[in-house]
């Protein structure tokens, strides 16, 4: 490129010659060739040694001088994986020399380097105190799965003679497993017991040892003194009515079916279309635990008697205001069950303190009570109009009695036929 360079700076120079000649020729200056000597081409030998000169020196890149990457020695998380050779690279720097070699050694703690061990802390105070009381504990060097006397520390000789008994440990260590009886053959079907063998040492019976009777005896003594097997005596009746009046101005009670709600309650036709229920209408609050049962008044159902766990019975209005009408209050335990009869006048209520008891519905008079010493779990009217006087219960004793309400006795039915 230089020659090429130089080589048309000498025609351009050549041309001005023939110029200025010409020039001359017609009266011009002649010019100088030692003024245009710069212009002529360069010898090949120069060119060359120019191209090889470089003033820059040679320095090492740091690439050529680390080896690797070196990590931090007091780090404690690597978000890659090194090799071997750059975790254990020697470190870079110089040393302080006026360290000594306790304080050159890696420590992260006052006193020196603490290794973290995966013990529990019970593990632990459990070693340590056992240690300070004993003077042996557990080795945590050794595999404690198969214990010798080699798994112990400190006073080995007092370790077995007290067979590895630890601080928090009553007693010394039970090694030996309960025995089973032996199950027999497994191809003798009758006989074999296998994984249900009992063990040798298990007792059958179930009669209580001499002092658990005793205690058994004097708990029985003390019920029978305090009249736990005798009789209770049936709970006074009261009733509350919350209302203003009980009858209305032509003298009809709260019993009289309404005909202001929008409805024929008296009609006994069933609907044609029935829909399931899609939203909550109306909540009754007044019992204060749980509501055992619920019944509606027959027929026309515009009054709901519930039954509650906190020994009441109440009936609601299910229309207009659906107000709290009366409360029947009559038993001293939770309330089980209660029953309409066909017209709805009367009610029966049955609950765990063991008696049965017949209430005017309009009034809130208890008429009669029943029992038999059994819990009743419920009770019925018989469905025959001509039959309203009888009801049955079903009792705890797994038995169905029959109740005539002429005489106030109770009759067991034979339930197998």
């Amino acid at each position: 490129k230089m020659a090429a360079v130089a080589s048309s700076l000498v025609s351009y120079g050549s041309d001005s010659d023939s110029e200025n000649e010409s020039e001359s020729g017609n009266g011009a200056q002649k010019v100088d060739p030692d003024a245009v000597a710069h212009l002529q081409p360069l010898k090949s030998s120069t060119i060359t040694a120019l191209a090889a000169l470089n003033s820059a020196p040679e320095v090492a890149v740091k690439e050529d001088v680390e080896t690797g990457v070196h990590l931090d020695p007091a780090l404690k998380e690597v978000t890659y994986n090194p090799k071997y050779e750059t975790m254990f690279a020697p470190e870079f720097g110089p040393t302080n020399p006026f360290r000594s070699k306790q304080m050159s050694a890696p420590r992260n703690m006052l006193s020196g380097y603490a290794e973290p061990a995966h013990v529990n802390d019970f593990m632990f105070e459990q070693q340590r105190r056992t240690f300070s009381t004993f003077g042996y504990a557990l080795d945590p060097s050794v595999d404690t799965s198969a214990v010798s006397s080699s798994s112990y520390i400190g006073a080995v000789e007092e370790a077995e003679k007290n067979k590895g008994l630890m601080a928090f440990e009553t007693g010394a260590k039970k090694t030996e497993k309960r025995k089973k009886v032996k199950g027999g053959d497994a191809s003798d079907i009758d006989s074999f017991l296998g994984p249900w063998a009992k063990y040798q040492d298990e007792r059958d019976g179930a009669k209580p040892s001499e002092d658990e009777q005793k205690e058994l005896d004097e708990i029985l003594a003390k019920r029978q003194k305090r009249g736990k097997n005798e009789e209770e005596a049936p709970a006074e009746e009261k009733t509350v009515l919350h209302v203003k009046d009980a009858y209305d101005y032509q003298g009809r009670s709260y019993l009289h079916v309404p005909q202001d709600v929008g409805i024929n309650l008296r009609s006994a036709e069933v609907p044609d279309k029935c829909y399931l229920p899609k939203k909550q209408l109306h909540v009754w609050t007044g019992h204060t635990k749980g509501v055992s049962a619920i019944r509606l008044f027959p027929v026309s159902g515009h009054l709901l008697l519930s039954c509650s766990m906190d020994c009441k019975i109440k009936l609601w209005e299910v229309y207009n205001d659906r107000r709290c009408v009366r409360t029947f209050i009559g038993h001293s335990k939770a309330v089980r069950d209660v029953s309409f009869n066909n017209s709805g006048t009367q009610f029966l209520s049955a609950a765990y303190d063991r008696y049965l008891k017949l209430w005017d519905s309009e009034t809130g008079q208890c008429i009669a009570r029943f029992t038999n010493k059994k819990v009743p779990y419920c009770v019925k009217f018989n469905p025959d109009e001509d039959k309203q006087q009888l009801f049955v219960a079903g009792m705890s004793d797994k038995k169905i009695v029959q109740v005539p309400d002429r005489d106030n006795k109770v009759v067991l039915i034979d339930n197998k036929k």
